[in-house]
């Protein structure tokens, strides 16, 4: 005997929201000038080799602009960086956002992130209103180990306390 739950998209995403996520923003240039989005979809995928995914918005006008470069940052924020996060969600917006090229492939670091994971362009996969970006990591940067990361739940901020 089959069940099936019976829910709309709003039962959905509260039930989704219960579960907390970092946020990050991923960060590209394009003709020399800052590119990027920020993302709570975004997880490490492998150890061997390292990867991680994110997944942006198909409708995103940002992902676009920074594949075609094919390499990217992956800036996670810290639990006071809120304002950054929402500075980047804005669409079809690049926010005047202070920040260096790595020294592996020139990719954004933002000067606020607390760690940065340097990216190449692996694999796509679409789903759903996403898409899935594999992506290798090439070099990593963590600026503040002992800060708290930007924690979103149940559709707002928050940070992380640590038990220990």
């Amino acid at each position: 005997m089959s069940s099936s739950l019976k829910f709309d998209i709003d039962d959905f995403r509260h039930a989704v929201s219960q579960y907390a996520t970092g946020i990050v923003v991923v960060a590209g240039v394009e003709n020399g000038s800052l590119v990027g989005f920020a993302a709570q979809s975004f997880v490490s995928l492998s150890l061997d080799p390292p990867l991680v995914l994110f997944c942006p918005q198909k409708s995103s006008t940002s992902w676009p602009r920074i594949r075609a470069g094919f390499n990217y940052g992956i800036n996670i924020l810290g639990a006071e960086h809120s304002d950054i996060s929402e500075a980047f969600a804005v669409v079809g917006a690049v926010p005047d956002m202070s920040w260096k090229p790595s020294n592996h492939s020139g990719v954004p670091i933002l000067d606020e992130s607390i760690a940065f994971l340097d990216c190449s362009h692996l694999a796509e996969h679409e789903a759903g209103d996403h898409t899935i970006v594999v992506s290798t990591v090439n070099g990593v940067l963590v600026r503040r180990a002992h800060d708290s990361p930007l924690i979103y739940l149940r559709g707002k901020y928050g940070t992380f306390v640590d038990s220990n």
